[in-house]
């Protein structure tokens, strides 16, 4: 199954795209995800345990089982004053 993946500030920064289009298994989960992304874009692996995930734009946890088409952001944290 295919959902589409939005990367947002520095997320996109170490992906090089605003969002791409992922296959994943059927059953797999936002940290199945996680995990397949960290593995291809290392840079987030930093970010891992921080990062906000928001599935069609609900934010969820690790263990949401994904659909296909469901739209998966990346919000890292934000900082700032």
């Amino acid at each position: 199954m295919i959902v589409k993946v939005l990367f947002f500030a520095s997320c996109r920064d170490i992906a090089g795209c605003r969002e791409k289009d992922w296959e994943i298994p059927e059953g797999a989960t936002v940290g199945d995800l996680k995990g397949r992304l960290v593995a291809v874009y290392g840079g987030l692996a930093r970010l891992r345990d921080s990062l906000a995930v928001a599935v069609n734009t609900e934010y969820a946890d690790d263990s949401k089982v994904l659909s296909d088409g469901d739209e998966v952001a990346l919000i890292p944290p934000v900082s700032g004053g």
